[in-house]
């Protein structure tokens, strides 16, 4: 990342795609909230916009509507030479966030997406018919085609570069896809073998591999929920805030880190602000190392 750049925080106020819809009003309460506040005093932070689904549709339309229209802000975004930080919103908005990012690039990207689930069903795979469960494989070309292509024909990011990192929540007919596709999974029973920092290094030996430009997608439901209550589909036994931190900070330095995005904080389930403040803390250690 170049020295100097100017961080744009783009709202997807969007739940159409979860099943606890709460999420929507995540960018908005961020916004209103002291940790903002206080991050907002930075002049080279400014918040760009905020998206909401339309009213009148039906729910995919909706979600189809709003991704199209983040692509559309994110893409703007890069070409103007500003750093994208999505603010989500439900899992869904990533359609939007990574098709943005390929057209900007024109070539799929490598992507670092740090989950409690896979969220690469289809929806002839999914048990819930839930799109936030669907993103990683609508990037991937796989699902309702009113959800494909967004950015540029085909994959919007590159599966031989793209990593699922801490996942302990998933269905089969995921793992299935993602081996087929060959996505990387490192899930929760490699991060307690092997430890964090050995496994944060092969996830980025993946994704920056060749030196291509790659991105993050963080799921808050990552994090264990005694610290990130704030989320609307918790897990136990999820990754520390603080190695969280500690990674994205590394990422920050990297070549090729080009996008952000953090989804899934639902205010009505935060407790004491916590997670709005571990919100903003994420999104300080990226800043402070890139200025």
């Amino acid at each position: 990342m170049s020295e100097g750049r100017r961080f744009r925080v783009i709202g997807a106020a969007s739940g159409v795609g979860a099943q606890d819809q709460g999420c929507a009003a995540g960018p908005l309460a961020f916004h209103r909230s002291h940790a903002w506040q206080v991050m907002s005093g930075r002049a080279h932070v400014h918040w760009g916009e905020t998206l909401f689904a339309p009213q009148e549709a039906s729910p995919m339309q909706r979600i189809a509507s709003v991704c199209r229209r983040l692509a559309d802000v994110v893409a703007t975004t890069l070409d103007a030479g500003d750093f994208p930080l999505v603010l989500g919103g439900d899992h869904s908005v990533a359609i939007g966030t990574w098709s943005g990012v390929a057209r900007h690039l024109g070539t799929p990207l490598g992507l670092l997406w740090i989950d409690a689930h896979l969220d690469s069903h289809t929806p002839a795979s999914s048990y819930s018919g839930a799109v936030h469960g669907m993103p990683l494989a609508c990037l991937l070309g796989q699902g309702d085609k009113r959800l494909l292509h967004l950015g540029i024909p085909g994959r919007q990011i590159d599966p031989g570069r793209s990593v699922v990192f801490g996942a302990r929540s998933f269905e089969p007919e995921e793992c299935q896809l993602l081996q087929r596709l060959g996505v990387r999974v490192i899930a929760a029973g490699e991060l307690e073998r092997d430890g964090f920092s050995a496994c944060l290094d092969r996830a980025l030996a993946i994704v920056t591999a060749g030196g291509g430009p790659f991105g993050v997608s963080l799921d808050l439901d990552a994090i264990d929920p005694q610290l990130a209550p704030g989320v609307g589909s918790p897990e136990p036994d999820g990754l520390s805030a603080e190695d969280v931190r500690t990674a994205l900070r590394w990422i920050a330095g990297l070549p090729g880190f080009t996008a952000l995005e953090i989804v899934e904080y639902n205010p009505d389930r935060d407790r004491f602000a916590s997670t709005a403040n571990l919100l903003a803390a994420l999104l300080a250690s990226v800043i402070e190392v890139a200025r």
